[in-house]
């Protein structure tokens, strides 16, 4: 009898914490890393959000809560995202859980029978595909093409559809490519969901770390409220990426099975940790606007840097903190160079096809680092390439 479930041979994971602790060995052995694989903020929580925690831990905030989230976060995350998004929404279509993943869990766990097909970015967050799969559905890739700014053609994606399509992932600003789909885009795949009777997942996740263009979102579209599961949290806004704390925003038939799965697994999120979410929220926005002031910064020395290297070509993110680089002429494949530039002069990057195989000839650069960091980064990226 074999002792593990079958199914665990399907389960996929997440690269960029392989790759942090491969680069954490070599730190212990002395080693000097430029971490630009994890896609977390340096910047510390802010520190009303901080207070709140401590001042909800002192005032008894330590026990158990509803499934779905205490009933003032669930107010202040409907307050905040109908301001927000232009919508209206109400503390029943809200489910807060430890961090944004789980509402991606339950939410293809509660739509998606085996069979089923899903259609999801590649290259993309790489936990999409691992879930799909997991549950017996049948992941679709849908390419983003870079003469498209790493988005995809809406003709592409109608080709895909069928009558086993249940959902459709869209993820903007994007994961690892830094790009953001249009509003006419948006329109287009609001009109395809209503048409053909598909849900739409819609990772919001980066929503607040925006540069040029402004960050639109589908449920704004007609009827997409009620067919539209919203994934959001805390971590990347308010640099709270330890506090695990997410949230989804769903029609209330769907908010019942996403609280009962919440039930069944974790319980409920902890209590203190929603307090300071209500703080984040409801609280000064100058830290916020002050980080994403900085990746910008951030972001156009490194995409320029990488420009400057021959046979390196990088277009300008939209949003997120991610650079996502060409590096086909060079002639190494994603993971080779991967593997070259941490063991070699000991910087941190990921292959492209840790998010799908159309991340081939890609590496994605995380600046979510100071520029010290990115410079020294772009110095070590250089010396190698005159190895190549």
């Amino acid at each position: 009898m074999e002792r593990i479930a079958q199914r665990m041979h399907g389960l996929g994971t997440e690269t960029a914490f392989e790759v942090l602790a491969r680069a954490k060995r070599l730190e212990a052995r002395g080693r000097e890393i430029v971490h630009l694989e994890i896609g977390e903020p340096d910047f510390d929580t802010p520190s009303n959000v901080v207070d709140a925690a401590v001042e909800a831990l002192r005032s008894g905030w330590t026990h158990y809560g509803p499934s779905a989230g205490l009933p003032a976060a669930r107010e202040a995350v409907a307050e905040w995202f109908s301001r927000d998004r232009g919508v209206q929404v109400g503390p029943e279509n809200v489910v807060i859980t430890p961090g944004a993943k789980p509402i991606l869990f339950y939410s293809v766990l509660a739509l998606v029978n085996p069979g089923e097909e899903v259609i999801y970015p590649d290259p993309g967050f790489p936990i999409y595909e691992s879930v799909i799969s997991f549950f017996g559905a049948r992941a679709v890739p849908l390419p983003l093409k870079e003469e498209r700014e790493f988005t995809f053609d809406v003709a592409d994606l109608e080709a895909r559809i069928t009558d086993k399509t249940k959902l459709v992932i869209i993820n903007s600003p994007h994961n690892p490519c830094g790009s953001m789909l249009s509003r006419d885009d948006l329109r287009q795949i609001a009109e395809l969901a209503v048409r053909h009777d598909f849900w739409v997942m819609a990772d919001e996740i980066y929503s607040k770390i925006t540069y040029e263009e402004p960050f639109e979102s589908i449920t704004r579209f007609p009827g997409m409220l009620d067919r539209t599961v919203v994934v959001d949290g805390f971590s990347k806004t308010y640099a709270m990426t330890g506090w695990r704390l997410g949230y989804g925003i769903m029609p209330r038939d769907v908010e019942r099975h996403v609280s009962r799965l919440m039930t069944n697994s974790n319980s409920c999120t902890s209590s203190f940790t929603q307090m300071a979410g209500i703080e984040a929220l409801r609280g000064p926005q100058d830290k916020v606007q002050a980080m994403v002031a900085e990746f910008r910064r951030r972001r156009d020395r490194i995409v320029e840097g990488l420009n400057e290297i021959e046979g390196i070509t990088c277009l300008k993110p939209k949003g997120a903190f991610y650079a996502f680089a060409n590096i086909t002429e060079l002639g190494l494949r994603s993971s080779e160079l991967q593997d070259r530039l941490l063991e070699e002069v000991g910087v941190a990057a990921l292959a492209g096809t840790s998010f799908g195989p159309g991340g081939e000839g890609y590496l994605r650069f995380s600046y979510a680092n100071s520029l010290a960091n990115i410079e020294s980064a772009l110095e070590k990226i250089a010396s190698l390439r005159q190895k190549v």
